[in-house]
């Protein structure tokens, strides 16, 4: 009867925390694999760009008209709609 509560208190915290937890990381791990060139992302430091090239552990991201960015597949937060990334291309090499 004594560990009867902290088993109760196990199962409700299982199933409140640590399940919701699991179902997010598996979203998540299914996303990055899925990824393919011209995905529009967000990386975990908010840098929102296009995929341009997709390695094993590390993906080539287009974050401005002429910068490109390698990051690893982990690094990336979110999957965004398609038009969301747009780069100012007549604003290339033009100085303030």
């Amino acid at each position: 009867i004594g560990i009867l509560p902290m088993i109760l208190i196990f199962v409700v915290f299982y199933f409140l925390l640590i399940r919701p937890q699991q179902k997010r990381a598996k979203q998540h791990r299914e996303m990055v694999a899925a990824l393919d060139v011209g995905d529009e992302i967000v990386t975990n430091g908010g840098a929102l760009g296009i995929v341009r090239q997709v390695e094993d552990n590390f993906v080539t991201v287009q974050v401005s008209s002429q910068v490109e960015l390698q990051i690893q597949r982990n690094a990336i937060a979110q999957m965004m709609p398609k038009g969301t990334a747009k780069f100012d291309e007549s604003a290339a090499g033009k100085k303030k």
